[in-house]
C-alpha cells in the first residue's frame, strides 16, 4: 500500500510517501509545498490545490493521509490550515483517492506508540522505522511522514 500523508498549513504544507508491504516500509519520498508569507491567501490556496494534485499524479497513492484539524487557542490559525486542508481533500476526491483523518493522539500511537510523544521522538522514530540516515526536514514533512505511517499501520480500508 502506497500512501501520501499530508501536514496541511497555509505557509507551509508538508508532503510525505511511504510504501508499506507486509511489516516492511519504503520512504519513497518527502518534502514541502510553501507559500510566501505576503502573498494573498486565495493565491496560496491555489498552490497548495495545484501541488496536491501534481503530487497525487507524481506518485499515485492507494490512500491519502490527513490530518484531523485541532486548535484550541488561535483560531485564526485553525481556520487557515482547514482552509488548507480543504483544497488538500478536494484534490483526493478529485483524483478519486479515498482519505483517511487521523488526530496527533492517533498519528503518536501509532509511530510511538505512546500519545504524548514529543515531535523529537516522532521524527526520530520516523527515522528509525524508514531506516532513514536523518530526522526528515522540515518538521511539516516529518510529520506527514508519521501520518503515512499511521494510515498503513491501521492497516484497514478508508470508507468513502
Amino acid at each position: 500500500m502506497r500512501v501520501l500523508g499530508f501536514d496541511p498549513g497555509t505557509a507551509t504544507t508538508g508532503y510525505g510517501v511511504v510504501e508499506g508491504k507486509g511489516s516492511r516500509l519504503t520512504h519513497i519520498a518527502h518534502g514541502a509545498i510553501t507559500t510566501p508569507a505576503g502573498q494573498h491567501f486565495a493565491t496560496r490556496l491555489k498552490t497548495i490545490y495545484e501541488e496536491s494534485c501534481r503530487l497525487i499524479d507524481e506518485y499515485q497513492p492507494d490512500a491519502i493521509a490527513l490530518e484531523k484539524l485541532y486548535f484550541s487557542r488561535n483560531v485564526t490559525t485553525g481556520i487557515a490550515v482547514a482552509q488548507a486542508r480543504g483544497v488538500i481533500a478536494l484534490a483526493c476526491e478529485q483524483a478519486g483517492k479515498p482519505v483517511g483523518e487521523y488526530s496527533p493522539l492517533e498519528v503518536k500511537n501509532a509511530v510511538v506508540g505512546y500519545g504524548k510523544a514529543t515531535k523529537q521522538q516522532i521524527q526520530e522514530m520516523v527515522k528509525i522505522l524508514l531506516s532513514l540516515k536523518e530526522r526528515p526536514r522540515p518538521d511539516d514533512a516529518a510529520d506527514a511522514i508519521a501520518l503515512a505511517i499511521c494510515q498503513i499501520h491501521a492497516g484497514r480500508g478508508i470508507p468513502r
